[in-house]
């Protein structure tokens, strides 16, 4: 377990810095391209605008690709998350928060709050305090060799355990981005930067339906 922990934060520091920037610059051209599809097209209505941003998103995500190919950094999913967060809050703060009411206010940066915190910090605050962040959280690693030894060599206790446990060890995936076996794997989420499973698949649902809560939150405080 220690040993798979270790390998995912191996990574030199001046790479994770490079994939923040273009995480960030990322979210900027992205946020700027959608600021600009009104204005490039004032007479469309929202459903026409719809379609229009996601080609602008698309067109974003191409370039960052491009910045892949030619400086070398892909950016970083988790960070272009956090980062998008970051940017919704400051223009709900500066721009959005005078023309909400104040329960609408406390109920918006509440969920932002707690949406930052299941991402980056090292407790998320539900289950009294005991779960682990989204970023960091075991989601049910399976040492290789717990299950790939052969039984011939095992101990009979370690077989019994072994075949009483057969059902769960059915549902251990392997995760080609992660390198690991994964207990109960669902799949692994590029935008968080870790693999959905048996561990952390709760959490995951939470962080999902927190997200789409928050947007339309955003959506409702916009149009006050």
């Amino acid at each position: 377990m220690a040993e798979i922990e270790n390998q995912r934060k191996q990574k030199p520091s001046w790479n994770v810095l490079g994939r923040c920037m273009v995480s960030l610059a990322s979210v900027g051209f992205t946020q700027f391209s959608l600021y600009m599809v009104p204005y490039c097209f004032p007479s469309s209505s929202l459903l026409t605008l719809l379609p229009i941003s996601a080609v602008a998103v698309l067109a974003v995500a191409g370039l960052g690709r491009c910045w892949k190919v030619l400086l070398g950094v892909r950016a970083s999913a988790p960070a272009f998350v956090f980062f998008n967060l970051v940017f919704i809050w400051c223009v709900y703060i500066f721009v959005v928060r005078q023309a909400v009411s104040l329960f609408m206010d406390i109920l918006f940066n509440a969920e932002l709050l707690m949406l930052v915190i299941g991402l980056c910090s090292s407790q998320f605050p539900y289950k009294l305090f005991v779960v682990g962040s989204i970023l960091s959280s075991d989601p049910g690693f399976v040492p290789h060799e717990s299950f790939c030894r052969d039984p011939a060599d095992r101990p009979f206790s370690d077989v019994k355990a072994h075949s009483e446990s057969s059902i769960s060890v059915r549902r251990v995936g392997y995760c080609k981005h992660c390198k690991a076996y994964v207990k109960g794997f669902d799949h692994h989420c590029p935008a968080f930067g870790n693999c959905i499973g048996q561990e952390n698949h709760f959490l995951f649902m939470m962080l999902l339906a927190g997200f789409l809560i928050s947007e339309a939150s955003y959506i409702v405080c916009s149009f006050e």
